[in-house]
């Protein structure tokens, strides 16, 4: 399976860290001596930047370049790749800052300029096959777990359910769910049973394959076990997005896609399609009723 996406976020901040760090011994500049030119007591502060213990902003960039003599190029490409890494791991509470609504519309052109998206879904259904009662239950439970003030739920289901018209257009999309996303019941028995219908014609779709992972198929691919993950989405073959506990993980490395277009082909080695998968959704509908009795 791919790496922590964690230790991903930690592993790209202290690559940029490094960076920093080569600039000023190349400089010939100390850690001591540095600090004295930037204006602070002593060299603590650069012992923790230079360690990727302290969030690094683009001020400190500039400094780190001004400080060392470094060309506008470099200064330049320092400043992208520190964007890129603040990018990459998003907490909850930054997430939550701009309410749900903003959290739908801020993909909404990663969407529909996609021309091909795979989402792995491990415990629920992914945004793009929600129906309106589901995702509302979904967003509610989301602004409970981020402690959000502002109640914008109903705006947010009304952004998520138009981005699905992507889903009528030329783009390709492919999921590929564990069957415990179709049972997992975190709202009312209608609403869920709404949902798993839904599933049922959107497997008819021409945009969309589905193929679900039965839970007691042997989970063995090229002789190894294949484990379950924490949900992402694969857009093309170069941006990968990983939902967390904590947080949103955005993976752009060409070595680190790559272990999440390994882990897709193994899922999908796995996964049933076509008739199958319309009956492992049926056998979802028929244990609605069967465990409230």
């Amino acid at each position: 399976m791919p790496a922590s996406p964690s230790s991903s976020a930690q592993a790209a901040r202290q690559r940029f860290a490094d960076r920093l760090r080569d600039l000023r011994t190349s400089a010939q500049i100390s850690g001591v001596r540095f600090a004295a030119l930037a204006g602070w007591s002593n060299s603590t502060q650069v012992s923790l930047i230079e360690r990727g213990q302290r969030t690094i902003t683009a001020d400190h960039v500039r400094l780190w370049c001004r400080i060392t003599g470094a060309s506008a190029h470099t200064t330049e490409e320092l400043l992208a790749e520190q964007a890129h890494v603040a990018r990459m791991w998003v907490t909850n509470q930054q997430l939550a800052r701009g309410g749900l609504r903003r959290l739908q519309e801020e993909t909404r052109d990663l969407y529909a300029d996609a021309r091909w998206m795979r989402f792995y879904a491990s415990k629920g259904i992914p945004g793009l096959l929600q129906t309106p009662a589901y995702c509302e239950w979904a967003l509610r439970s989301i602004r409970h777990e981020f402690q959000m003030e502002l109640d914008d739920v109903a705006a947010a289901v009304d952004a998520r359910m138009a981005r699905k018209h992507v889903l009528h257009g030329p783009s390709r999309f492919v999921f590929v769910l564990e069957q415990e996303a179709l049972w997992h019941r975190t709202c009312p028995r209608e609403v869920h049973r709404e949902q798993l219908d839904h599933l049922l014609q959107v497997v008819g779709m021409p945009s969309v394959s589905l193929g679900i992972i039965p839970w007691a198929v042997e989970r063995t691919v090229a002789g190894f076990g294949v484990w379950p993950d924490e949900s992402f989405l694969i857009t093309g073959d170069h941006l990968v997005t990983v939902e967390l506990v904590s947080g949103n993980l955005t993976v752009t490395r060409r070595e680190e896609v790559a272990s999440y277009l390994r882990a897709w082909e193994r899922f999908t080695a796995l996964a049933k399609v076509g008739d199958h998968a319309v009956a492992l959704i049926h056998a979802a509908l028929a244990g609605l009723d069967e465990y409230d009795h």
